[in-house]
């Protein structure tokens, strides 16, 4: 019997590669796989007009969907995660002793407010900082993935002329948050990121997660067992990915896998998938949500993820 084709958007990257390429598969359906290049397109389709039956989306993009009644249910299935205290630039010549100093300012948003890396810069900004996010203006350099979303009075629009990094070479805003300091001019907002995100990862455990998988909610009802099967695919790919990354086989690793080693290497597991391993980091994402004004209020987790991976854990 021929398996069930399903059309679906994912990013290449180790932990999905070997289920990309054909090394694992599913038993009863086959995934074909659109390249979107910039991903973030793939995100703002699926949410818009449920372009996809099976895609990558960002976290925040998801939840901020769901609050807006898009038809899509989660899979606990998380692929990307990064630390974000890199996630922060600021103008070198701005003189600010720290952090704190934002309140009052002009800070500049790649892309749009509700954007998963912004979020979580903003919710180190919060949480490890002590800074008053609503003291903070925040100007977006685009719009939001779900065009219903009405942005809190202090979000506005970054305008000027030139890219977000060139406007804060000159000065205004004078720092910005969901881009890295990358180039002439521009410092980290926080001294020593990749060593600040391993701390907080090592000390407490935060490691952030920006993807999940979605799947259209007419797609789960047609599929009894699609859930499980991505789920179990999902995480066979991984593994193979984990085996290797291990055992030093990858040629050249990335940035991504630099991080992936480093969080091994700190005691954690580096791509756990399921609730319950993810539930801290999940509830710290979806109050952040809420207190940046992202949702109204907070969305119970197992509202957000199909009810037969509640249980499941890789």
């Amino acid at each position: 019997m021929p398996k069930t084709r399903l059309s679906a958007v994912s990013r290449t990257q180790g932990n999905n590669r070997a289920l990309k390429e054909g090394a694992v598969g599913l038993p009863d359906f086959e995934l074909d796989f659109e390249e979107v290049n910039p991903l973030p397109r793939a995100f703002r389709r699926m949410v818009r007009e449920g372009a996809y039956d099976v895609s990558e989306m960002a976290l925040t993009t998801f939840l901020c969907a769901r609050a807006h009644g898009a038809p899509l249910t989660g899979l606990p299935i998380f692929l990307v995660r990064d630390f974000h205290h890199k996630s922060m630039a600021m103008n070198a010549a701005a003189c600010l002793s720290g952090p704190k100093d934002l309140e009052g300012r002009r800070v500049g948003v790649m892309r749009g407010y509700t954007v998963t890396t912004g979020v979580w810069a903003r919710t180190i900004l919060a949480e490890e900082h002590g800074v008053d996010l609503g003291q903070v203006t925040w100007a977006r350099s685009d719009d939001e993935h779900v065009a219903s979303f009405v942005p809190p009075p202090n979000v506005e629009e970054l305008g000027g002329e030139g890219s977000l990094e060139d406007q804060i070479r000159a000065g205004d805003p004078v720092a910005g948050v969901g881009l890295p300091a990358k180039g002439e001019g521009l410092v980290p907002v926080i001294a020593d990121p990749f060593e600040a995100g391993l701390a907080a990862c090592r000390d407490r455990g935060f490691y952030p997660i920006n993807h999940l998988v979605v799947v259209r909610d007419d797609v789960l009802a047609a599929h009894p067992g699609l859930a499980d099967q991505l789920f179990d695919a999902f995480a066979a790919s991984r593994d193979l990915y984990l085996a290797d990354l291990a055992a030093g086989r990858i040629a050249e690793p990335a940035p991504t896998d630099r991080v992936h080693a480093a969080v091994s290497a700190a005691g954690h597991a580096p791509l756990p998938y399921g609730i319950a391993p993810n539930r801290a980091v999940l509830e710290t994402l979806m109050a952040q949500a809420v207190a940046q004004r992202i949702v109204d209020a907070p969305i119970p987790l197992e509202d957000l993820f199909a009810p037969e991976l509640h249980d499941r854990a890789a």
